[in-house]
């Protein structure tokens, strides 16, 4: 897949772009949309988070696209420092890239960013999210961070094995692989 520092920062921008696309959606409409439409009295998920002057986050009301936004920066610094690394060379212990069919090393880095990004991810939306109004308490924070992990994991799990990384490495494939096929295509090269 990635064969350069480039190519894996592009690949971890694409994976983190969709994924807390998906997460936010996931945390807000699945999670605790029942809640905010009850508390507010909107039909909707979204109207109920108009209503109440956008999300709960670091102490205050902040846009949907504030949400976005600062937890797309976190994930990717947290992908690139940690998730990325660090999977690849926990998997790398279990098996050997050379000897093991791709589709299975994938699915162990897979599991192995999940693992880590998961509970990390968490640990900071804990953070996030934390109901700051009513005084700050270590073991309210870490009752909410295990709360979080139980909600993400499944979810994180499923969709990164299923969905997400599925459609990432195609894109991927198709953006880079059309392109180095066009660099070692003699034709082309004499062409240029």
């Amino acid at each position: 897949m990635p064969k350069n520092q480039f190519q894996r920062s592009i690949f971890a921008l694409m994976t983190v772009f969709v994924t807390v696309h998906s997460y936010v959606f996931y945390s807000l409409y699945v999670v605790n949309g029942d809640i905010l439409m009850t508390v507010t009295g909107a039909n909707s998920v979204l109207g109920a988070i108009n209503a109440q002057g956008g999300v709960y986050m670091c102490g205050r009301m902040v846009p949907i696209w504030a949400v976005v936004v600062l937890e797309f920066i976190l994930a990717f610094t947290l992908e690139s420092v940690m998730g990325s690394p660090c999977s690849f060379k926990l998997a790398m212990k279990v098996f050997d890239p050379k000897s093991t069919h791709p589709v299975l090393f994938e699915t162990a880095i897979i599991c192995a960013t999940v693992g880590l990004m998961c509970p990390a991810m968490s640990f900071i939306a804990a953070f996030l999210y934390y109901p700051y109004y009513a005084g700050f308490n270590i073991f309210t924070l870490l009752a909410n961070w295990l709360e979080l992990v139980c909600y993400n994991f499944p979810f994180a799990f499923f969709t990164q094995l299923f969905f997400i990384q599925p459609l990432i490495r195609t894109l991927f494939k198709a953006i880079f692989c059309r392109n180095e096929k066009e660099v070692s295509d003699p034709e082309l090269q004499e062409a240029a």
